[in-house]
């Protein structure tokens, strides 16, 4: 009896101890199970890296590949979304800014100053002041930098601005013919920049004779005539702007035409900021050069035109160019008495 009772024992210790397993297993095993989804509910990104630390981190993004080109690893720039927003936002303040206030000045300074007049009339007798040759380099080289500005403004306000005016299709086309005038006619404006740095630079050297041509307000502001040679301070400028902000504009240009000949994708953002945000200050003191030779002064634009001007303009204008001229012979017609003399400085 006792071995049976024993043996009953034991039975119903294992049935129980059966039932006991059951019962907890399952419970283990749902909760091992439900754990790790109820942190990936609660927070999917606790053992990870967010794509903002990822983007704060690291200047790019690169991937492994077979192929031998480098570049092509590069699956995310995050400084490219800094170069978007530059391009999208800051630039066309900045380029607002700079010609439009450049417009709002000019349009003032006609209503009060109007043209600069030719306050002794015309004498009848003219100078060569440009030959030929400077006056194509002079014209090729505005006639480009004049589409250059504006197929590149196309880029920069283009979408705002032109493709509600027409529909996508024909802004696309425009825009297409744009950039390829952009790219080639860059070549002709080099070769202009380079010709005017090299015809020009003799008489464009800054001197002390510039100051006081600055300080008497140089004939636009009043009506003060202070002496100057063949160009005076605010064309000397004009060249230097030229001559600078074009071999600027021209260098960063060809280094975004030819992309990553030995420069990297960094590069040609520097590239275009520098490109763009000196084209922009460029086109805005260019509106300022254009205005002096059309309206805003009387007889400039036969300078550039025929060649010629009246002799009582260069009297007024470029006192010292004109004795150094007359003193050649090179007046168009009889020089009559000499004008008057300037002491030297």
């Amino acid at each position: 009896m006792s071995s049976l009772a024993a043996g009953i024992r034991n039975v119903a210790g294992a049935c129980v101890l059966a039932g006991l397993t059951a019962l907890s297993t399952p419970g283990s095993a749902q909760e091992q199970t439900q754990q790790p989804a109820e942190t990936t509910i609660i927070n999917p990104t606790a053992q990870g890296v967010t794509q903002q630390q990822l983007l704060q981190q690291e200047p790019r993004i690169t991937g492994r590949i077979t192929i031998p080109d480098s570049r092509a690893a590069v699956l995310i720039q995050p400084a490219g979304r800094e170069w978007r927003a530059f391009h999208e936002v800051a630039l066309r303040w900045i380029a607002a800014i700079a010609i439009l206030g450049m417009l709002v000045i000019l349009v003032a300074f006609y209503l009060t100053r109007g043209m600069v007049r030719l306050e002794s009339g015309r004498s009848g007798r003219t100078i060569v002041r440009f030959n030929a040759f400077e006056r194509f380099v002079h014209w090729m080289t505005a006639t480009c930098f004049i589409i250059l500005g504006l197929s590149g403004l196309n880029i920069t306000f283009g979408k705002k601005l032109l493709m509600p005016l027409m529909s996508p299709d024909a802004f696309a086309t425009f825009s297409d013919w744009a950039k390829h005038a952009h790219n080639y006619l860059s070549f002709p404006f080099t070769i202009g920049v380079v010709l005017i740095f090299l015809m020009w630079l003799g008489g464009n050297i800054p001197n002390r004779r510039d100051v006081e041509w600055l300080k008497r307000g140089g004939g636009i502001v009043g009506h003060d005539h202070p002496p100057a040679d063949r160009f005076n301070a605010g064309q000397k400028a004009v060249y230097w702007i030229v001559v600078l902000g074009g071999a600027a504009v021209a260098i960063s240009g060809y280094v975004l035409i030819f992309p990553f000949y030995g420069t990297g994708i960094g590069d040609m953002h520097t590239a275009h900021i520098v490109h763009s945000v000196i084209a922009v200050l460029f086109f805005a003191v260019m509106l300022a050069h254009i205005y002096i030779g059309t309206i805003g002064m009387e007889g400039a634009f036969e300078a550039m035109g025929s060649g010629t001007v009246d002799e009582n303009w260069a009297r007024e204008h470029h006192s010292l160019w004109l004795e150094k001229e007359l003193r050649e012979g090179k007046a168009d017609g009889p020089r009559g008495p000499e004008p008057f003399s300037t002491p030297a400085e």
